[in-house]
């Protein structure tokens, strides 16, 4: 198995591509590493020490969920919550992201850090259509929780 990877990742460095796949998610325990993102108005956002908790989007139905439950919260819900809302959008299009993701992301009340190469947020835990919750504790994940729709998200932030 050992040689396999060595051979994966001599192969991903010759052609050039990111060695994220390699890694193992972020789990229990683990310290989320330093790192900062624009937001849609190209403002840093990035992982603080008193960050408690990660609000993840690694695909268009699960930042849709999270869209939805946040922008139905009062402003400020990110900073209530001691929270950051992360989302990958490398999968988009440029024209795309430009012409129609950014413009609708600037109407939204809350700051999301937008990871637009891959590789960024490649380690952090996600399920497909559903939006990852990473309580930190002292700077190490603490717990990960998956909500597929608004009611378990809404409970996983307590905003029931």
């Amino acid at each position: 198995m050992r040689t396999a990877r060595l051979h994966f990742a001599a192969l991903s460095l010759a052609m050039g591509l990111p060695l994220a796949s390699l890694a193992a998610p972020y789990g229990i325990g683990s310290a989320l590493p330093a790192f900062s993102l624009e937001d849609q108005h190209g403002k840093p956002v990035s992982v603080q020490p008193d960050t408690r908790l990660v609000i993840f989007a690694a695909d268009k139905a699960a930042s849709d969920l999270a869209n939805e439950v946040l922008g139905n919260e009062k402003e400020g819900v990110l900073e209530r919550l001691q929270a950051v809302y992360l989302a990958d959008i490398s999968g988009m299009p440029a024209l795309v992201t430009r012409m129609f993701a950014l413009p609708a992301m600037r109407g939204l009340p809350f700051p999301i850090g937008l990871a637009r190469e891959a590789g960024v947020l490649a380690d952090l835990p996600r399920q497909k259509g559903a939006v990852s919750v990473i309580r930190l504790g002292d700077g190490k994940v603490s717990r990960v929780d998956h909500a597929q729709d608004a009611t378990q998200l809404k409970t996983l932030l307590g905003l029931r």
